[in-house]
C-alpha cells in the first residue's frame, strides 16, 4: 500500500490519477479495511488530514499523513462529500487540506465516501450506545414502510433477522448508563424521544434496573407495536411496581384505551382523587390493593395491622366500597389503576 502511495504522489496525468485512486479504494475495499483503515490511508494519499463521521453515532475518525489518529482541533475542510447509504446521506467524508482542493481531491474523496459506506454496510456502526434520535424514530415508528425500518435497524447496528426489544423509561440515570446496564453484552442503543426515553436492545435483564427508573417493556415482535406496548406498560408503573411487562398486563391494559372524559366522570375514580390528597390513605389503599391482604399490606407500611384495619375502615366509607369483599377488592384496584393512568 505504502508503495502504490508513494507512486501516486509523482503522477502527472490527470487520468491516470483518476484510475489509479479508484483502483487504490478498489484494493482497500477488497482487503476489507475498516474506517480508520481508510481514514489513514486517505490522509497518506492526500498528503493532508482526512476525516470520516458517522451522523448515526456521531463518530469522528480524523488521521494525519503520517498515519497517526489525530485529536487538535480541525482545521477548515477544503472538500467535503457526504456518505449515502441506500439513497440516504448517513455521514460525511472531508479533507483538511491548507489552500485550495489539489486536482484529484474530488474524486479521492468520491472513492472515499463510497468505501465507508461499505464498511457501514458490512460491519455496522460504532460500539455506542447513544443513537441518533431520528433513525430510532424511524424504527419505531407506525407510519415507517419496512424497507425504511430495515435500513434504520441496520444503521443502528442491528441485524434483520434477529428479535429487537424495546423498553420505554423515565430515569434519573443517563440513558447511555441505563441501556449499558440492561445490555451489557449484547447490541443496545437509546434515545429521548419527546418526554421519554427509548431503548432498543437484543435482549433485557430485567433485574439489573437500578432505583430511581421506571420502564415499560414491549412483546411484540414488530417494533413499531412493541414501541406502543412499551409506553404502554411504562403508565401502569408506580415507585411499588417501577418495571412492567406489557404482556404480564393482560386484561388491565385495556384501562389504557378508555377514553379519559370517561374516566374521570366515573364515581369510583373520582373517589379514589379524593382519597388521593391524603398521602397516608393512598399508600394504605395502594398497599392494600397490591397485596390483597390486611396483614401484609401492615408488613409493607410497617404498621400494626389494627392501624391498617383503621385506615381501611375509613378509606372504604370515602369511597362507598366494601374492601373486604373480593368484588369489591376488584373495584378498588381497577379505579386506583385508572386514576393513575389519568395522572400520567
Amino acid at each position: 500500500m505504502e508503495a502504490l502511495v508513494e507512486r501516486l504522489s509523482h503522477l502527472d496525468s490527470h487520468v491516470e490519477g483518476t484510475i489509479r485512486v479508484v483502483m487504490f479504494y478498489d484494493t482497500l475495499m477488497r482487503r476489507r479495511v475498516d474506517l480508520p483503515a481508510l481514514a489513514r490511508a486517505s490522509a497518506g494519499l492526500a498528503e493532508c488530514v482526512a476525516g470520516v463521521r458517522l451522523h448515526g453515532t456521531e463518530r469522528v475518525i480524523r488521521f494525519s499523513p503520517d498515519g497517526r489518529e489525530t485529536s487538535v482541533p480541525p482545521a477548515p475542510a477544503s472538500s467535503t462529500v457526504p456518505i449515502t447509504l441506500d439513497e440516504e446521506e448517513i455521514g460525511t467524508v472531508w479533507l483538511e487540506r491548507p489552500g485550495p482542493p489539489g486536482p484529484l481531491d474530488e474524486v479521492l474523496l468520491d472513492r472515499l465516501a463510497i468505501a465507508a459506506a461499505s464498511v457501514v454496510e458490512r460491519y455496522g456502526p460504532a460500539r455506542t450506545t447513544m443513537a441518533d434520535p431520528a433513525l430510532v424514530e424511524l424504527v419505531v415508528s407506525a407510519d415507517c414502510d419496512e424497507a425504511a425500518r430495515a435500513r434504520a435497524l441496520r444503521l443502528l447496528g442491528f441485524a434483520a433477522d434477529l428479535p429487537l426489544r424495546v423498553v420505554a423509561v423515565r430515569s434519573e440515570l443517563p440513558l447511555d448508563q441505563l441501556g449499558g446496564l440492561l445490555s451489557p453484552a449484547r447490541p443496545v442503543k437509546a434515545a429521548s424521544l419527546a418526554d421519554v426515553g427509548v431503548i432498543l436492545a437484543t435482549t433485557v435483564d430485567p433485574t439489573p434496573f437500578p432505583a430511581g427508573v421506571r420502564a415499560g417493556i414491549g412483546a411484540a415482535a414488530r417494533p413499531d407495536r412493541a414501541w406502543r406496548e412499551a409506553r404502554t406498560a411504562l403508565r401502569f408503573t408506580t415507585p411499588r411496581r417501577p418495571v412492567v411487562h406489557y404482556d404480564a398486563l393482560g386484561a388491565l391494559a385495556l384501562l389504557a384505551q378508555v377514553p379519559r372524559e370517561a374516566a374521570r366522570e366515573n364515581a369510583d375514580v373520582t373517589a379514589i382523587a379524593r382519597i388521593a390528597a391524603r398521602q397516608a390513605d393512598l399508600e394504605t389503599l395502594d398497599a392494600y390493593c397490591a397485596t390483597g391482604s390486611l396483614r401484609r399490606a401492615a408488613d409493607l407500611l410497617h404498621l400494626h395491622h389494627s392501624s391498617v384495619s383503621r385506615r381501611l375502615d375509613h378509606i372504604g366509607a370515602t369511597l362507598g366500597i366494601d374492601l373486604t369483599d373480593p368484588a369489591g377488592l376488584i373495584r378498588a384496584r381497577l379505579a386506583l389503576t385508572t386514576w393513575r393512568l389519568l395522572e400520567d
